[in-house]
């Protein structure tokens, strides 16, 4: 009996010496929240209404596409896209351009007159960048290759040179202004979006007046035209707009009620930080930074209240 009990007592020795020395048990991490779980916890105060009088429908055969304009950046030009969106100047116009990975473009056909209503047919003014006095900024802590700092504005995206200049870049679903070459600056009446990897080279070069916030299938999967940068080559490849409207123009009724996260408020902040660190079960390494043009910009309907 005292030779079993030796034996039993050295086995649990041998046993406790062999847990004290074993690496401790891997700490339990609860999952970080997700996007979607960001957004749902959202107080509603960190959101804000899309302006009546700064959103556009485009109605295209395939649905709707809708544009939040952005004055902050061009107020000139979004005026005279406003006139003419008033005037009902691209009724009847069509998609003209699609270049792979670049861009879509819209506008009336050389040719093709059209009623202007009060836009005007020449913005001298190049709104190519602005003073960013006055201007809310939520900044980036990443680097960028074009820009001194970059964050948002009022919903935005927004490059900063760091010497007093701000303009809005050339990411996916951002709206441009085309024009011929200087000193032409565009009056708004050919416009572009954004459908491939941010053409950074183009910022600072064109007017920039807005985002698609809801709709970019429509844009970004049409067939790709076949013609030099991307424009068609026959008519019966283009197209058409059926109308483009301000949504203060449109019934009520027949309004989409959209509402986009404010930029400035702490769940963004929450999202950003969520973005630069990815530690979703499927991420092995985070990378710790984020690219401007990759943070997503939230838009909902508005929940019933």
């Amino acid at each position: 009996m005292r030779l079993q009990a030796m034996c039993a007592a050295l086995v649990l020795a041998a046993c406790a010496n062999a847990a004290a020395q074993a690496p401790p048990a891997p700490a339990q991490t609860a999952q970080p929240p997700s996007m979607a779980d960001i957004l749902a916890h959202s107080p509603v105060s960190d959101w804000r209404p899309l302006d009546p009088e700064n959103t556009l429908y485009m109605e295209l055969p395939a649905g709707r596409v809708v544009i939040e304009l952005s004055p902050d950046f061009s107020p000139e030009h979004a005026a005279n896209v406003r006139a003419l969106a008033r005037a009902h100047y691209w009724d009847g116009a069509a998609i003209t351009r699609v270049q792979d990975n670049y861009v879509t473009q819209w506008g009336r056909a050389e040719g093709s007159p059209h009623d202007r209503g009060n836009a005007r047919a020449d913005i001298p003014v190049a709104e190519y960048d602005r003073s960013a006095s006055g201007l809310p900024f939520t900044r980036l802590p990443d680097p960028d290759s074009y820009s001194r700092q970059t964050g948002f504005t009022n919903g935005f995206w927004a490059a900063r040179d760091g010497a007093g200049r701000t303009w809005m870049p050339h990411c996916y679903g951002a709206i441009g202004v085309g024009r011929d070459n200087p000193p032409n600056t565009g009056d708004g009446s050919e416009l572009y979006v954004v459908i491939g990897q941010a053409p950074r080279h183009l910022d600072r070069n064109l007017a920039m007046v807005g985002r698609v916030v809801q709709g970019m299938e429509l844009l970004s999967g049409l067939k790709r035209g076949t013609g030099a940068l991307g424009f068609y080559e026959t008519p019966a490849e283009r197209t058409p707009i059926n109308s483009i409207r301000l949504a203060s123009d449109v019934p009520e009724a027949q309004r989409v009620n959209l509402e986009a996260l404010r930029t400035d408020s702490a769940t963004f902040r929450t999202l950003i930080e969520s973005r630069r660190f990815r530690r979703e079960s499927f991420f092995v390494t985070p990378t710790g930074h984020i690219n401007m043009c990759n943070v997503p910009l939230p838009v909902r309907v508005r929940p019933a209240s």
